[in-house]
């Protein structure tokens, strides 16, 4: 699965303020719950729902915060630099600065999954992750996950 069949690049967040976990779920919610005409509240409760199973910090300042919410049509996600670095609970235990929320509707188990190993084949890949932190407009940040999908495309 490409990122861009998923990513909304008109919602990323090059400099997304949060002073933590619980403030990041908010603002989180809040912009994907504007483009998706869902109500904020139930991105967030099911965003936290999914972190009480375990952190969804996913190591070398990366989280991917994940969840099924009813209603939703789609598989949805975004990416928000973060303007500073915060404690996540990461598995590593390093504050994280970049974050791909991936939000699905409850029957899209197999979907769900491949758009994670998306999202995970970006992560993985250091110098993918270097140009995301040097990206300063959402321009230059839909640039780089658009970069990402070229080489896959048939």
């Amino acid at each position: 699965m490409q990122l861009s069949t998923f990513l909304d690049f008109d919602a990323n967040r090059p400099a997304l303020a949060a002073a933590n976990k619980r403030a990041l779920f908010q603002s989180l919610g809040q912009i994907a719950g504007q483009r998706l005409g869902i109500e904020p509240g139930e991105l967030v409760a099911a965003l936290a729902e999914r972190e009480r199973l375990g952190s969804t910090g996913f190591g070398g300042g990366v989280a991917i915060p994940h969840g099924k919410v009813m209603g939703l049509k789609r598989i949805y996600g975004l990416v928000a630099r973060l303007a500073e670095p915060i404690d996540y609970k990461a598995i590593d235990n390093d504050p994280v600065d970049l974050v791909f929320l991936l939000l699905s509707p409850p029957d899209a188990g197999a979907d769900h999954l491949k758009a994670l190993a998306a999202i995970s084949r970006v992560v993985r890949h250091a110098p993918t992750l270097e140009k995301l932190r040097g990206a300063r407009s959402r321009d230059a940040l839909a640039a780089v996950l658009m970069g990402v999908d070229e080489p896959h495309a048939a």
